[in-house]
């Protein structure tokens, strides 16, 4: 049984875990591991918003364009596709990429062809929406954890293997103690989430500063390879009670922390759904995700489902990713969304 935490992130610890030393997890979880030169990683959420069928098309191309700047020179080690259905109606897709250098992220950023693509006016006049909402947890700011141990989604595609069983998991207060940084620090909040430049109301461009130590959290599911029983088990029970817990966060986050939550299913370059789905919840802290986690009704049904039907589950991979971040290594940024989309429904406008 190992530590989540790997050896050359692991420190005397300051701040105890919520387990004893001879804890023994219900059943075998593992989570991803790195080398000791993965020091950060970036994250980065690029999406194409739109209203009505008839611009799916015009969507459509505009995703492939930013896949394709994926393949240029610095590009992200590893990326998805995803497509949801807002509260308000609008459809988003997103490609969402990973860099284990944060240098590359800035070459790839900062090249004449994604550069002048995404600055140009042309964005501001089409009939479709754009973000990117970009995020850069240092390595002892993330963590992981999977129920398989191969082909890694998510940040564990850019990382280098998979760890042996590990020990914090199946309690609550686990997902914290996996973090490294959990061993000296707890990761509260700090500042506010804020409107430095547009107008949400009018469209046009709006940036978001993000304040310190806002949770991001990927929690996944893939049912492609599940069969009979299994599969049933998913469809009927498992995914009805993720939904509805998921469009709770959507529609009623504010009070209970949640700044963003989307319930997205994989896509391929051609709009074709995929037996693959996750969700991504902003939170203003990592304490508020824990305690909606530990109390709420509609997470407690989630886990109280999962844990009831562990025990069957052979081919359904689950998994999930957290992490947090310092105020400057968040950027969110609007062009021409609607006013609830994501971090600008919460963001505030600065005094003066």
């Amino acid at each position: 049984m190992e530590s989540a935490i790997d050896k050359h992130l692991q420190c005397p610890r300051a701040l105890s875990r919520r387990v004893a030393d001879d804890y023994e997890p219900p059943f075998p979880m593992w989570v991803a591991r790195a080398k000791e030169d993965l020091c950060q990683v970036v994250m980065g959420y690029f999406g194409v918003q739109y209203l009505g069928a008839e611009k799916k098309e015009t969507a459509m191309a505009a995703l492939r364009r930013i896949v394709s700047d994926f393949a240029l020179p610095d590009g992200p080690g590893h990326y998805d596709l995803t497509c949801h259905q807002d509260a308000q109606g609008y459809e988003n897709l997103m490609a969402v990429g990973y860099w284990r250098d944060p240098n590359a992220y800035k070459r790839w950023l900062s090249s004449p062809v994604v550069s002048s693509w995404w600055e140009s006016e042309d964005r501001l006049q089409e009939e479709v929406g754009y973000f990117r909402e970009i995020v850069a947890p240092r390595a002892e700011q993330f963590e992981t954890l999977y129920a398989f141990r191969e082909q890694l989604p998510g940040v564990g595609a850019i990382m280098d293997g998979i760890s042996g069983e590990v020990q914090e998991h199946g309690y609550w207060g686990s997902m914290r103690d996996r973090f490294p940084i959990s061993q000296t620090d707890r990761m509260q909040p700090s500042g506010k989430l804020e409107m430095i430049e547009g107008n949400p109301q009018s469209q046009g461009r709006v940036i978001i500063r993000g304040h310190d130590n806002i949770a991001l959290i990927r929690s996944g599911q893939d049912w492609a390879e599940t069969e009979g029983d299994e599969r049933d088990l998913y469809l009927r029970e498992i995914e009805p009670t993720l939904r509805a817990g998921m469009d709770f966060l959507r529609d009623n986050g504010k009070e209970v922390g949640c700044y963003s939550n989307r319930y997205v299913q994989y896509i391929d370059l051609d709009g074709s759904r995929l037996e693959k789905s996750y969700n991504i919840g902003h939170w203003r802290s990592l304490d508020l995700l824990e305690r909606w986690a530990e109390a709420h009704p509609t997470h407690l049904r989630i886990f109280t489902t999962f844990f009831r039907v562990a025990a069957d589950l052979s081919k359904l991979r689950l998994y999930h990713e957290v992490s947090v971040f310092n105020a400057s290594d968040q950027l969110y940024e609007y062009v021409n969304c609607h006013p609830q989309t994501g971090m600008m429904r919460d963001a505030m406008v600065p005094d003066g």
